[in-house]
């Protein structure tokens, strides 16, 4: 009798150690995630941060091509934005780029999360009538609940929603700070937001 108690005893407390580390590998699992998440978001600031921070527009190109429109251009929503930078970096030798390209940022849903959303970016290295189109499209930050953008208007003295190179507002000028906010949802469930702010040295269009 005093066998099987011992024997009960041990197995009692076999399974409180085991899920003693099942709690520790789980918390341990939760800690890794909420730093992974938290950096992918800070890691998305700082490349859309130092992006923005080079775009530009351009008086310099094809007139008899683009008879409508600059191809460069700058297109600020509250959650998306198209524009051309000098933030372009070469990835293999030789190859026939500059650092010039097309960008664009947007806030999706995440179709690998559900009730959650993404940002995505999109490049193009060619300049072309189509700017919206083509290019390669890849995630940047993932289990996202908010994405704002906010663009500094010298004239109202504000930060405005929407910025427009094709409207009549300001077809030859750039804010000259963009504010980004973002919002992460955490491994726990929690959220935390995050922002940052830059500024655009070339606010009017190059023409030397």
């Amino acid at each position: 009798m005093e066998v099987v108690i011992a024997l009960a005893i041990t197995a009692g407390m076999g399974v409180m150690t085991l899920g003693a580390f099942r709690q520790v590998d789980r918390a341990h699992e939760i800690s890794q995630d909420q730093g992974d998440r938290y950096a992918g978001a800070r890691l998305a600031l700082s490349r859309l941060s130092r992006e923005v921070g080079m775009a530009f527009i351009s008086e310099h190109y094809d007139h008899n091509r683009f008879t409508r429109e600059r191809p460069t251009l700058f297109l600020g929503k509250e959650a998306d934005l198209l524009f051309c930078t000098f933030a372009h970096e070469r990835l293999a030798r030789d190859v026939r780029e500059s650092d010039q390209s097309v960008v664009e940022y947007t806030f999706e849903p995440d179709p690998q999360h559900s009730g959650q959303s993404a940002l995505y970016r999109r490049e193009k290295v060619r300049f072309d009538e189509e700017p919206d189109r083509g290019g390669k499209k890849d995630l940047v930050a993932d289990h996202l609940s908010s994405f704002r953008i906010e663009y500094w208007d010298p004239k109202k003295n504000d930060f405005v929603r929407e910025w427009s190179t094709r409207s009549v507002d300001h077809p030859s000028d750039l804010p000259t700070r963009v504010r980004f906010e973002l919002e992460v949802v955490l491994a726990d469930g929690k959220k935390e937001k995050l922002s940052t702010e830059t500024r655009i040295a070339l606010t009017r269009p190059l023409d030397f």
